[in-house]
């Protein structure tokens, strides 16, 4: 295997990985709020987390553009752009990463991200977090399986 896809694939597995810590603290943050809805720190937590998913999958998006297909987009709208490159099938250089519905799905975790960078935490608001956090295990299980089929992929063209 190249010394880069080989690098790429423990990154991505790396990744896979501590995004589960970040889902099940997402989960478990959400719970403390439920039970504690007074406790401001708990939304800012389950924010801050919901944040964090998202960004952690970029990244790995971002270095799948910049290693695998050579072309990372540019532009007011690279995010979405990026999002949409995943779940974009370029054979023969690669498959799909992600599918559609993932990344129709991710794009509510983008533009949440988005948010939370760009507004006070005093202004989030609870009923559409509600909505993320309960998703998050579902989109994440399915999410996980096509990043480490795609590890398989780079992993499998390699030998």
């Amino acid at each position: 295997m190249s010394k880069i896809y080989s690098q790429l694939v423990e990154r991505i597995r790396n990744e896979v990985s501590t995004l589960d810590n970040v889902v099940h603290r997402v989960n478990n943050t959400w719970t403390k709020f439920v039970e504690h809805p007074e406790e401001d720190a708990y939304l800012d937590a389950v924010a801050l987390n919901l944040h964090s998913f998202y960004s952690g999958l970029e990244r790995l998006f971002e270095l799948i553009a910049r290693h695998v297909d050579e072309i990372i987009p540019e532009g007011k709208h690279w995010h979405q752009k990026l999002l949409s490159q995943m779940a974009t099938d370029l054979r023969p250089t690669r498959p799909s990463v992600i599918s559609g519905e993932s990344a129709k799905a991710l794009d509510e975790y983008r533009r949440f991200r988005h948010l939370v960078r760009n507004v006070y935490t005093l202004n989030l608001v609870p009923e559409r977090m509600e909505r993320l956090t309960q998703e998050l295990p579902r989109v994440w299980a399915t999410v996980r399986r096509e990043m480490l089929a795609f590890a398989e992929f780079l992993e499998a063209i390699d030998d």
